[in-house]
């Protein structure tokens, strides 16, 4: 049994310090799943109401996700500010005065997504999902690996398309209109299959940029966009002053 600290706080706010100390120190990471009601009852010997009053009001909070059926997770952080514009690919290739191409790798749609997905689209329960990858070739170099996770709620007939001669972005920026955009941005080694759809070494430097976005309240897409590092770069200009 873990014993709680020993302030005059009430039992449910001891909780939910126990819950954010294991946050913080990195023992539970974002997109894990803490241990169960029961379990948390067990560890720290205070009743199933207190326990689920602290996850409750951390989950209003914004510090944890429920989805019902399959557990509670730790949410990831949200950015406090965007430096990247949503572009699309296609014009910024052929401003340039390149050839663009696609190759579309995966159109499916997922009926059960798994559990870090369905926290991402901060869904209650277990929803379908509709999934693309798509190759973006600069004459005739790979440069972007595109994978999309779409909410088939908000953008219909997704799957049905044919993303080798109209872009994606076109197609969502028709199918819903965008409230809301949360960017992430890393410098990651490519994997074993990132290297080989991009025609790249394993290992070698890739700009990773996370994407996710809202109609209203609603997540509508989730993405990641890999960029080969030699080939690609990433930048916005912005007037001084504006927000």
């Amino acid at each position: 049994m873990t014993a709680l600290s020993d302030s005059a706080s009430p039992l449910y706010e001891k909780v939910k310090d126990f819950v954010l100390g294991n946050i913080g120190t990195g023992k539970w990471a974002r997109n894990s799943r803490l241990p169960s009601e029961n379990e948390l009852v067990s560890t720290l010997g205070v009743s199933r109401m207190t326990v689920h009053r602290a996850l409750r009001e951390l989950t209003s909070e914004g510090h944890l996700r429920r989805i019902q059926g399959v557990g509670t997770f730790v949410a990831p952080p949200r950015p406090q500010s965007t430096l990247i514009e949503i572009s699309n690919i296609i014009t910024e290739i052929k401003a340039r005065g390149s050839r663009h191409r696609a190759e579309v790798v995966v159109l499916e749609r997922i009926m059960r997504p798994e559990p870090e997905l369905l926290l991402a689209f901060e869904f209650e329960t277990t929803k379908p999902v509709d999934h693309s990858v798509v190759i973006h070739f600069e004459n005739d170099l790979p440069v972007q690996l595109e994978e999309r996770y779409v909410n088939p709620s908000l953008v219909s007939g997704y799957v049905d398309q044919d993303f080798t001669t109209s872009a994606t972005y076109d197609y969502l920026q028709n199918a819903t209109p965008l409230t809301e955009v949360e960017h992430l941005i890393s410098a990651l080694p490519a994997s074993e299959t990132h290297a080989r759809l991009l025609q790249i070494r394993t290992g070698d430097s890739c700009l990773v940029l996370h994407r996710k976005t809202w109609t209203g309240p609603i997540v509508a897409t989730v993405n990641t966009l890999t960029y080969v590092g030699s080939r690609y770069s990433l930048g916005s200009r912005y007037l001084h002053g504006s927000k």
